[in-house]
């Protein structure tokens, strides 16, 4: 994978400041055979990869080899403070069991053109068992060699320690009205021992947990008795951005919504419909799914081995030429990566085209401008930005206990601006 996929963009992508942060550990796939990586709590196929520790849930991992064969996949977790760097600690400290384990349980692909192996496992298990609570970042890695890094996955493990009440309204910037949704909260810490609420509580705040757009809260508005109040006009204010694109290939046999040809040879090819620009003066109301997507096959009867996969043609209409800059496409199929593989190709027609192999399923995406002049990703000049669209929202409290040397994951909310 090329550099530029390791660097973490921390945007305000509606015109705020933006820089780039290399940060040790995000979600990112390493190797090019590896293909459709899942990563949800197991009671929900695309959740959030939260669970509550010690409470016998557990995440599932999921992921493809095309190399085929079957492979030697090892796997660790480590622990990580709110910012995702390494905690001070070693393994012993935060694991009961062994420090790492393998990937057993894979399965070879049936009756598909694209011949792959599946490999899953779930989180905890009798060989990996975190004890406390925090931020984890997964790492698979090949032949037993840490340095041989596959995949890496972030994992949120809670100790709820405090309640957490929030909502959603429109943005106090009266100029913002239209586009941004703004979340208050409130945290109560009644007892846990805190000194300094001020300094020993922080929490990070994400819209359809997508790091890229969160926004750290480092310190409350203002504290009443054991509440912490963030409140403060100028601050959680998100773009309230558009709803995703989506398509459906969950059969290859039938043209969906969004496709216009499939053709079936050596491969599976499927060209879609082309994209315009949806930056328009106003909203229209689409079902999304938050940017995530699912591998599924209504032909079949288990899309981990039997679902194929197809070169999925992309055509955008951006009026928008490569003097200007150049559009990416993301969703969570490909982690909001901006590279070489996500990057799309201006043609002799005027339109931006680009293809990904990708798992039979349903899939959200949309497209990223970056400029040349400024080098900035902005995902609102060909989507579109509007209050009343649909977002998830994330929310993560943090404790650091005086004298500890590791921070825990206390609290955590899921918010919907559709649900307010």
């Amino acid at each position: 994978m090329k550099k530029s996929a390791c660097l973490f963009i921390v945007c305000f992508l509606a015109g705020i400041t933006c820089f780039a942060q290399t940060l040790p550990f995000d979600n990112s796939v390493y190797r090019h055979e590896i293909k459709s990586v899942e990563f949800f709590n197991s009671k929900k196929q695309a959740s959030f990869p939260v669970i509550d520790l010690g409470s016998g849930e557990t995440v599932t991992l999921g992921f493809d080899d095309l190399s085929g064969g079957s492979r030697t996949f090892n796997y660790t977790i480590q622990h990580c403070d709110a910012t995702w760097k390494p905690s001070n600690l070693s393994p012993a400290e935060y694991l009961e069991s062994f420090t790492d384990d393998r990937i057993n349980d894979y399965y070879y692909s049936s009756a598909t053109f694209q011949k792959y192996t599946h490999y899953e496992v779930k989180i905890p298990n009798r060989n990996i068992i975190p004890k406390i609570s925090g931020n984890y970042i997964l790492k698979v890695y090949e032949d037993s060699d840490p340095t041989k890094l596959v995949l890496t996955r972030r994992l949120y493990i809670v100790g709820k320690r405090v309640s957490v009440s929030a909502n959603i309204i429109t943005s106090n910037n009266v100029a913002a009205r239209r586009t941004n949704q703004k979340v208050n909260f409130t945290i109560d810490y009644t007892g846990l021992p805190v000194q300094n609420p001020n300094t020993d509580i922080r929490a990070f705040l994400m819209q359809n947990a997508r790091p890229e757009t969160g926004i750290m809260n480092n310190k409350p508005t203002y504290i009443r008795g054991t509440q912490l109040v963030y409140n403060d006009v100028n601050i959680n204010d998100f773009a309230g951005r558009n709803e995703f694109r989506h398509f459906d290939t969950r059969t290859l046999k039938l043209n969906s919504e969004r496709i216009a040809k499939i053709y079936k040879d050596t491969a599976n090819t499927v060209m879609l419909l082309g994209d315009p620009n949806r930056n328009l003066p106003n909203y229209t109301l689409l079902y999304d799914l938050d940017g995530k997507f699912y591998i599924l096959n209504q032909d079949g009867s288990d899309p981990r081995r039997d679902a194929d996969y197809a070169h999925m043609y992309f055509s955008l209409a951006s009026n928008k030429s490569e003097a200007d800059g150049t559009p990416y496409i993301v969703g969570q199929f490909n982690d909001y990566k901006l590279d070489n593989n996500s990057r799309l190709t201006f043609d002799s027609r005027g339109r931006w085209y680009t293809n990904l192999l990708l798992k039979q399923g349903v899939y959200d995406y949309q497209y990223i401008w970056v400029s040349n002049a400024s080098k900035q990703p902005d995902d609102i000049i060909l989507e579109g930005n509007y209050f009343e669209t649909e977002n998830e929202y994330q929310l993560l409290v943090y404790y650091r206990q005086v004298g500890s040397r590791y921070e825990q994951l206390v609290g955590y909310n899921l918010l919907s601006s559709a649900k307010q």
